[in-house]
């Protein structure tokens, strides 16, 4: 566990849009409430938004009023809206602020092609549902495109729709809410369904 306690942290922010993804953060964001982040949604503006799955959300801050310097992390989920329409491209520009700001972002699924049209990726590490899907996009990172299910390179963590587990992961290990053998036991449970796993966290007090 992190050592900083959860008066002092900063919250993390989740981006919540028409048509997300509702599978795609529910690990990442559960886990961090538990390890003490405040967890505060984001919308385009403060009027309820609808995922996939038809939950309706409302927004605890509008997309304007976030700023860089008041978060730990923003995570960007999947929605059809990513690749049906630009009305997503202002939480791509603020992902470039947060990481210009040296904020980490976490995108996964279609946010990815938002950030590769962003031009986020073509410097960085990176991975999504498959590489032909961020070609689509004209961006010039092709190269380094990685085939896992998840990556992290300098404050960007991404990942692929059907990763919503190791997504975590790498948020879990990037903010220190869970480190080594908690991390890879978490990651054994909740992946591979590894009943060991359980003891080491039950033994650390996060089972």
């Amino acid at each position: 566990m992190t050592g900083s306690t959860s008066s002092t942290r900063k919250p993390v922010h989740l981006a919540v849009y028409d048509t997300l993804a509702d599978w795609e953060t529910g690990h990442a964001t559960a886990h961090l409430a538990r390890a003490g982040y405040e967890i505060r949604t984001v919308g385009p503006a403060t009027a309820p938004v609808r995922s996939i799955g038809g939950l309706r959300i409302q927004p605890d801050l509008a997309l304007a009023d976030l700023r860089p310097e008041d978060s730990a992390l923003l995570i960007l989920p999947g929605a059809d809206l990513w690749d049906a329409s630009d009305d997503l491209a202002p939480f791509a520009r603020t992902a470039r602020a947060f990481l210009d700001a040296d904020v980490p972002v976490a995108a996964i699924c279609g946010a990815t092609a938002g950030l590769a049209r962003e031009g986020l990726l073509d410097d960085r590490a990176h991975t999504s549902a498959v590489s032909f899907y961020l070609a689509a996009t004209g961006y010039a990172g092709g190269a380094r495109y990685v085939e896992a299910d998840a990556v992290t390179d300098r404050g960007l963590i991404t990942a692929g729709p059907t990763e919503p587990v190791a997504f975590a992961r790498e948020i879990l290990g990037l903010l220190g809410a869970y480190e080594g053998e908690v991390l890879d036991a978490w990651y054994r449970l909740f992946h591979d369904s590894d009943p060991e796993a359980y003891a080491v966290l039950e033994k650390a007090g996060v089972a």
